[in-house]
């Protein structure tokens, strides 16, 4: 074999080599992202504190308020209230129809 000839296999076997690296380099560096992008991602949500579970084998709406007194209210005047809820069922809750509040006067 001519020494150029042994020359060219080693080139093309370098170059094999280096282009294996590329793709390994490559491939790596892309479940790097992905996964960084999940763990981001994944970061973000609100933690949410579980509730303790109270009702089994139904969901069950815990409210945190039952009664709020706003006192003398003028009229027009806008009052807001806040409250939380809470499933402390073990089921999913799921409203079928459009939740409301009633609101009570003179109370």
């Amino acid at each position: 074999m001519s020494f150029k000839k042994f020359e060219a296999k080693r080139n093309l076997g370098r170059k094999r080599r280096r282009a294996q690296r590329i793709w390994l380099f490559l491939a790596l560096g892309g479940v790097f992202l992905v996964g960084a992008g999940f763990l981001l991602l994944r970061g973000n949500q609100n933690p949410q504190t579980l509730a303790v579970v109270d009702v089994h084998g139904a969901p069950s709406l815990k409210v945190d308020k039952e009664k709020v007194d706003l006192g003398d209210v003028q009229l027009g005047q806008t009052v807001k209230v806040y409250f939380n809820l809470t499933n402390v069922g073990d089921q999913p809750l799921r409203f079928s129809a459009q939740p409301f509040v009633e609101v009570v006067e003179g109370c």
